[in-house]
């Protein structure tokens, strides 16, 4: 398995290219941690973790992929570029609190990647026009 990195992802330009690097291409219902999820709900949970987060949050200037102009602007999930495991989680390895593993995407993205699914993203920022969420009032 090739190990990717942060500071390879970014050298991307490309919101596209970003998301095709990270593409895991999994399968819905894969358990990731099977009868053990309690362990990474309650790390995610945890105020080492939080901090952490807090920390890739501002170095993505909180936009999806890290990409300027896809702003997130509901929940931020920090998705591990290189998926861990219970024992990664158990055992604090390093890989877990690495910001080369680790990038800022929204629900839809994260979940494209694990899954594949390319429909799920909304791949150019929604240009706003005046008076286009009231199709009544369009002149």
């Amino acid at each position: 398995m090739t190990i990717k990195t942060y500071s390879e992802l970014i050298k991307f330009p490309t919101f596209e290219e970003r998301y095709r690097y990270l593409k895991l291409n999994g399968k819905v219902g894969e358990a990731t941690f099977g009868f053990q999820r309690w362990v990474n709900q309650e790390f995610y949970h945890s105020d080492d973790w939080l901090r952490f987060r807090d920390k890739i949050i501002v170095r993505d200037n909180g936009c999806d992929l890290a990409v300027d102009g896809f702003n997130i602007y509901g929940p931020i999930i920090i998705h591990h570029i290189n998926p861990i495991t219970y024992d990664d989680l158990i055992n604090r390895s390093s890989s877990v609190f690495d910001p080369e593993n680790v990038i800022s995407t929204k629900l839809s993205t994260h979940n494209a990647i694990h899954y594949g699914d390319e429909s799920l993203l909304i791949l150019a920022p929604i240009e706003r026009t005046k008076n286009d969420t009231c199709p009544w009032r369009h002149k």
